[in-house]
């Protein structure tokens, strides 16, 4: 039984007394304890040790309180499941050492059995879940098709991901038919979190602002739309597009139980482009926590104010930056839990 249901509460759209709050990438880089299992294992080791992505996803719950988990892995474990390795390089964030460049390198990618390439994350959440005993429900989550594209194609990191998106201007088949094996994977993969005890999943699409509108519609929402369905009818569903303000119309009408807004899009405008219906989540920009602990707790109070406390999540736009001091994050969470004072 959980003990903290408000997040889940929001999700369906409930009377509150106060949103819930939690932070995207809570579990990890801003927490000293964090780094001192960073110094000791490096990232995909981090990942695939059940016993450490359990401890790592619950220390911001023992530690600063917010209302939900979302379990620590990454993204880029669906491409490692695919046959398409990927490296943490430090100082460079992913890199993928033969990148997707043709049809032939699309043929090779694998739609895997989940069950087998990605256990480790599978019993990640059963260790999670028992460490924490009902206190908050846990999110699970993955990339969108487009995102994992963008880097499977470019090969690390980008402002632009120019490389990718010429792969998909130029050779649209190929892009078409290596999107549809990412959007397999992923439905299959969420739907094993989903019978392994998970009380949400969020789809992070991380880049689908760098399309325009009709490009996003083709290579990015046409895929996250099939993700939706195949979920909605089995669990709470989150989609949080970066940049992608011009799809919340479509969004909201997907089936998903809520929206992810950055902190480009105001409140007021998100309400409108949504159509005023359905759960947001958001926006505070996350170099914010940067600010004077007064200064957060003010603004949080503001944020509330202008979504309004019911069909709301607090939240970042963004994950929260790894020089944020810990007090900071604490403010923000704490700001949240003192409403309406």
């Amino acid at each position: 039984m959980l003990k903290n249901k408000l997040f889940l509460d929001a999700l369906q759209g409930k009377t509150v007394s106060r949103p819930p709050v939690w932070m995207m990438r809570q579990a990890g880089r801003y927490l000293p304890d964090f780094m001192k299992l960073k110094a000791k294992y490096d990232f995909f080791t981090r990942c695939q040790t059940p016993e450490l992505a359990a401890e790592i996803t619950v220390m911001p719950i023992d530690q600063i309180g917010p209302d939900a988990a979302i379990l620590f892995s990454d993204i880029l474990v669906v491409l490692q499941a695919m046959d398409i390795p990927v490296e943490m390089k430090d100082g460079v964030g992913p890199w993928i050492p033969n990148p997707i460049r043709d049809a032939a390198a699309v043929d090779r990618v694998v739609v895997p059995d989940v069950d087998d390439r990605l256990h480790y994350v599978l019993d990640a959440i059963t260790l999670t879940l028992e460490q924490l005993d009902g206190k908050v429900p846990l999110i699970g989550f993955a990339g969108s098709p487009w995102t994992l594209l963008c880097y499977s194609v470019q090969g690390s990191g980008s402002k632009t991901f120019d490389v990718a998106k010429a792969f998909c201007f130029s050779s649209p088949d190929a892009a078409h038919k290596l999107l549809q094996k990412i959007t397999d994977t992923t439905i299959a993969y969420l739907k094993r979190k989903v019978a392994k005890g998970v009380h949400a999943v969020q789809l992070f699409d991380s880049w689908g602002g760098l399309l325009g509108p009709a490009d996003y519609q083709e290579f990015s929402w046409y895929y996250l739309q099939q993700i939706v369905a195949a979920l909605q009818p089995h669990i709470p569903v989150i989609v949080f597009g970066k940049g992608c303000w011009f799809a919340l119309k479509d969004m909201s009408r997907s089936g998903a139980s809520a929206l992810g807004i950055d902190w480009t899009c105001s409140a007021r405008n998100a309400r409108y482009l949504s159509g005023g219906e359905i759960t947001l989540q958001g926006n505070y920009d996350p170099a914010r926590l940067l600010s004077p602990i007064p200064t957060i707790k003010k603004d949080v109070k503001e944020m509330i104010a202008a979504f309004g406390k019911d069909r709301y999540i607090v939240n970042l736009g963004h994950g929260i930056l790894p020089n944020i001091p810990v007090a900071h994050a604490q403010a923000f969470v704490d700001a949240v839990k003192e409403y309406p004072k």
